[in-house]
């Protein structure tokens, strides 16, 4: 029998949780509409000193769907969102749902090769961007003919909306004036009180979001995130996290990647709370964010929770507010979990999902701490989330055996129908009986899924295979460490060998023999790491995840 249809998981879910789930909102539109209803007032955004209430919101993503309308934005185009944490962000996307339209998040780290291939495949009528990128980057493709850039761009900039201006993000932030582009504040002010072209309510099944994959297996590529997907999510966040009306949401993950959008922005909408933004991730001003503002609820990378609670100000009072927190994006070292408890005195939840999940499929129950496998060390991701069928494929594609590690395949209400103009790579990841993640996983006999590593990132020494999280959660273990990632590199004589990169702690001094010497009787002889690079900061992708291709190569 198969031994993940029974759903044992289900016993372990918050009392009076369903082991399904009946959406009260068909679109993700609706569910601001519904708080703009009820909460006009109430603060939706806020940005360093700068409040939006949801009825400024709702008026001011009317006022640039009628200008996108006037321009020529119809149902059915895109619409470039290439911004940072700031209201625009927010308008932008509620605007281009008003025009009937889809929107593209995309990553302001992106440079004009990354940003072209975006462009040439989503083909967007508009784009938002910072004057600043588009200087350094819009610009250029334009320059260079590419004919990518859309005819409408509309530029803002991150000191608009606040007067803070703090020193430590808004290092040479000044307007910059471009020809061709229009700038959003002046844009808003125009066509305030004017209404949108009238567009179809969306349908549950209409695309949302062009959320592009990180590409570190080839092209990037879009999942085509549904309101039904979004709407879908967003409960399961509010239900799964306890969240209620007017909580206060901590914009810690950038708003373009799938957590920023909906364990952020949609988050909050659904229970008319207001979502605390500023402009990009900083250890220190997050941590003054939390304290000024205090949020109830954030979810986040665990490498940005591990940079507050790293950072040399940081308090207990910083984050007292805070009623609950999520990490999801990377494994969590239960070491760093007990660091963060004995620091801030919070519990941190796990969750676990992907873009083409619409954030999470599973998760740590609200209340309950997520177990230890004893074997391996890892901490489990959770259980999965009400209305998620999960199991685990063995090599040959059938369903592995309880503790027999295997693909995560998924399906549920949160699964995106595929990929945009990408036939070929949907039909070999959405398979009939479910979506195939690349990630490598095993159930316990009580439902908990333990994550072991990506496919793709198995070390191969001497024919034992080696996962990284494993020797990373010992390094861990080492009070000197602050970061630590593991990845394997060539080998003459073992094909492959395990190399391991570490960042240290303010004032720790340690040598790279030190860490082979704590790791060697921790593990088994073929895991322990032969080789290893101290670094002043890990390289990382702007959600937080460390870029162990980098690591590789360098």
């Amino acid at each position: 029998m198969n031994p993940y249809s029974e759903r044992p998981w289900v016993k372990l879910y918050t009392p009076g949780q369903p082991a399904d789930l009946t959406p009260g909102f068909g679109d993700a539109l609706a569910i601001f509409r519904a708080a703009a209803g009820r909460a006009a007032e109430k603060p939706a955004v806020q940005y360093f000193d700068a409040t939006l209430s949801y009825g400024d919101v709702d008026r001011d993503s009317d006022a640039l769907a009628a200008a996108l309308g006037r321009r020529g934005f119809r149902a059915g185009d895109r619409l470039a969102i290439y911004l940072q944490n700031v209201p625009d962000f927010v308008i932008a996307m509620l605007a281009a749902w008003k025009a009937g339209g889809i929107a593209v998040p995309v990553n302001p780290m992106n440079r004009e090769r990354e940003l072209g291939i975006l462009l040439a495949d989503a083909r967007p009528a508009a784009l938002v961007c910072h004057d600043t990128l588009h200087r350094d980057v819009v610009a250029n493709l334009d320059e260079a003919g590419r004919a990518l850039v859309p005819e409408t761009v509309i530029v803002t900039s991150p000191a608009d909306w606040q007067r803070r201006n703090d020193p430590r993000l808004f290092r040479d932030v000044q307007p910059v004036d471009r020809p061709g582009t229009e700038r959003m504040q002046a844009l808003l002010a125009r066509h305030r009180g004017e209404a949108p072209v009238q567009a179809a309510a969306p349908k549950s099944g209409d695309t949302a979001f062009l959320v592009y994959t990180s590409g570190t297996t080839g092209l990037p590529k879009g999942a085509m995130n549904t309101h039904g997907n979004l709407a879908f999510n967003a409960q399961i966040y509010r239900d799964w996290c306890g969240l209620t009306e007017g909580v206060g949401v901590l914009g810690v993950a950038p708003l373009f990647h799938i957590t920023g959008l909906v364990g952020h922005i949609l988050a909050a909408f659904i229970t008319a709370s207001p979502l605390a933004l500023a402009f990009r991730f900083d250890p220190g001003v997050m941590l003054d964010a939390a304290q000024e503002r205090r949020p109830g609820f954030t979810v986040a990378a665990i490498t940005a929770l591990m940079a507050m609670m790293n950072h040399p100000d940081a308090t207990a009072g910083h984050l007292e507010s805070l009623k609950t927190i999520y990490s999801g994006g990377a494994p969590i070292p239960p070491a760093v979990v007990e660091q963060f408890r004995a620091k801030f005195g919070h519990y941190i939840h796990n969750i676990y999902g992907l873009t083409e999940t619409s954030s999470p499929t599973h998760a740590t129950p609200l209340g309950r701490e997520a177990p230890v496998d004893p074997n391996s060390g890892a901490l489990s991701v959770g259980v999965p989330i009400s209305g998620a069928e999960v199991w685990i494929a063995a090599e040959d594609g059938s369903a592995a055996p309880v503790g027999e590690a295997g693909e995560i395949v998924s399906s549920g209400p949160m699964v995106v129908p595929g990929y945009w103009n990408k036939p070929a790579e949907t039909a070999a990841s959405m398979k009939p009986d479910g979506f195939r993640t690349g990630d490598v996983a095993f159930m316990d006999e009580a439902g908990w899924f333990y994550l072991t590593d990506r496919k793709k990132d198995m070390i191969n020494a001497a024919g034992y295979k080696v996962w990284p999280r494993e020797v990373e959660d010992v390094l861990y273990t080492h009070p000197a460490v602050r970061e630590a990632a593991v990845v394997g590199v060539r080998d003459d004589y073992r094909g492959e060998t395990v190399k391991a990169a570490v960042s240290l702690k303010a004032g720790a001094k340690l040598e790279p023999a030190d860490l082979i010497a704590w790791c060697k009787p921790r593990m088994a002889a073929y895991k322990y790491p032969r080789q290893v690079v101290i670094l002043p900061e890990l390289p990382k992708t702007p959600t937080g995840k460390i870029l162990r291709r980098e690591l590789r190569d360098g």
